[in-house]
């Protein structure tokens, strides 16, 4: 297939999506910025632009190569990641009191954001090998739950909890898809029911005891993070972490149906809002453009999804609906942890909001998976040995 026809089969809608994000993203950013001493002379929106620019061509150079050499190659691409994972402790740069990125000078780099779509293409090749057969515990449950355990562990140690759950909701999906056995499934819902209520319940009526060794573990991080969703308005749990929390609720309230404007949101502006550029970007949104503002972005990732969902249910090869499936699933937990975490639906991880955050590997990893859906719909009818003849 030639290049000119290669492009051709883009997916314009999505082309369009992403466009219109990237101009509500820099307006976003901008008005998050503007009136922060810390940031005003960082030139955020403009770094957005150039992000977008570059992510723009590294999203079509991966749509353009077909997603099956990837696959052929993913344990290759799965053990450079994890030494890139584990390069971290001796390499790494830390940022808001946890590891996870590497300093190269004229940029960050975190390669959590690079293992999420390793696993996906790593866990999607393993699958293909079963053809759609039904799962069978020793044989295919508990290698993929190493696939995606094994950087999960490395990544929770950090500690960075926000990127860890992404990897196990982009294993939950591809077991689904993957045709995994109910009884597989309910032991799973049950052992997992089971751990986590346990553990809330002993965090609750044994708080003290349980938060030393946590606090020992971790230095407290997430003995804080738990307080604040527990017990938001207990200052003395919380130790003051419900103030980032509190401030995006309160913003999210106050804008009411039609928000307080473009560069008028009082809690925004008045710098009340930490990392509002990034973990709490929603706030911005829906304090100055309120609840519809938030609900035209929220239809605009619905689309977005539509779009990926269709190709994936387009495409006759099962690698491409794996594919598909476990970058749907990374983007869809994603967008609700963010939102749901502000709302106090879901626990503070400090995740971004996929293509509006500021963010510069996140940003480049969210348009390289999108590349990934747009090989799919590109190469769903051409074989490797279409393209080359010397593929084994």
């Amino acid at each position: 297939m030639t290049l000119l026809n290669k492009l051709k089969r883009l997916d314009w809608t999505i082309l369009f999506i992403l466009l219109l994000f990237m101009i509500a993203g820099t307006l976003i950013i901008h008005s998050a910025t503007v009136d922060s001493p810390l940031l005003q002379n960082k030139k955020l929106p403009e770094k957005n632009v150039m992000f977008f620019g570059l992510g723009f061509i590294m999203m079509i150079g991966a749509s353009l190569i077909n997603y099956r050499y990837l696959m052929k190659y993913s344990w290759l691409l799965y053990g450079f990641t994890i030494l890139l994972l584990i390069g971290i402790y001796p390499f790494g740069t830390p940022l808001n009191n946890a590891l996870g990125w590497y300093d190269l000078k004229v940029a960050t780099f975190q390669p959590a954001e690079l293992a999420k779509v390793v696993v996906i293409v790593t866990i999607a090749a393993f699958l293909v090998k079963r053809q759609g057969a039904s799962l069978t515990f020793l044989r295919d449950v508990v290698p993929m739950a190493l696939i995606g355990g094994i950087p999960f562990a490395i990544i929770m140690s950090y500690p960075d909890l926000g990127n860890a759950v992404i990897l196990l909701v982009v294993m939950l999906g591809l077991y689904w898809v993957g045709n995994i056995k109910l009884k597989h499934v309910l032991i799973g819902v049950t052992s997992i029911a089971l751990v986590v209520g346990g553990f809330f319940y002993l965090f609750k009526n044994y708080h003290e005891p349980v938060a030393k060794v946590m606090t020992s573990m971790n230095g407290g991080h997430w003995v804080k993070r738990i307080d604040t969703f527990l017990n938001p308005d207990d200052q003395d749990k919380s130790q003051g972490q419900n103030y980032q929390f509190l401030n995006s609720k309160r913003a999210i309230g106050s804008g009411g149906l039609t928000g307080d404007g473009y560069l008028k949101g009082k809690m925004v502006h008045g710098n009340s809002i930490p990392y509002a550029y990034t973990d709490t970007v929603f706030a911005v949104v829906a304090e100055e453009f309120g609840f519809l503002g938030s609900a035209v972005l929220l239809m605009s990732y619905f689309v977005l999804l539509y779009r990926m969902i269709m190709i994936a249910l387009e495409t006759r090869e099962l690698g491409g609906k794996y594919l598909i499936i476990g970058i749907v699933s990374f983007f869809v937990f994603q967008i609700f942890q963010h939102v749901g975490m502000l709302m106090g639906l879901m626990p503070l991880t400090g995740i971004t909001l996929p293509f509006i955050s500021y963010g510069g590997t996140s940003l480049l990893i969210y348009l390289i998976s999108v590349g990934l859906v747009l090989n799919v719909r590109i190469h769903q009818d051409v074989t490797l040995d279409e393209e080359d003849p010397m593929a084994s």
